[in-house]
């Protein structure tokens, strides 16, 4: 399994930001991708988990009602769409896959980790 994150970048408070995960190497079905993101000094937090194929959902309360997480099957690629962005949000962002559709955000249960990618808000 591979996963490649794409999308961040530097953005100013208040404003918005699209990251894109594309998956390959498993021909499974029914998996789970999750974003997870890690600031400097702090653990790797869970912050949105989306299911194949049936595109249930799962938020982080840090970012419910801010970050929208969807899935193209047909591509097997994840988006975070994340908007009102402010400074807490800045880390790195990684995606991540398990093939375990009950998983949520805890990090142990998800076997497959992008390289990331850096989202700065600056303030």
């Amino acid at each position: 399994v591979q996963l490649v994150e794409s999308g961040g970048g530097l953005v100013q408070a208040g404003g918005s930001l699209r990251l894109s995960c594309v998956a390959s190497g498993f021909s499974i079905d029914d998996y789970a991708i999750g974003w997870f993101r890690q600031a400097p000094g702090k653990e790797r937090e869970g912050v949105s988990r989306i299911i194949s194929p049936t595109g249930s959902t799962y938020y982080a309360d840090s970012v419910k009602g801010r970050f929208t997480v969807t899935l193209d099957n047909a591509k097997k690629t994840v988006y975070l769409q994340m908007n009102s962005l402010n400074s807490e949000d800045t880390a790195v962002y990684y995606c991540a896959y398990t093939k375990f559709t009950t998983s949520l955000l805890a990090v142990l249960d998800y076997d497959y980790w992008g390289r990331g990618t850096q989202v700065t808000v600056s303030s």
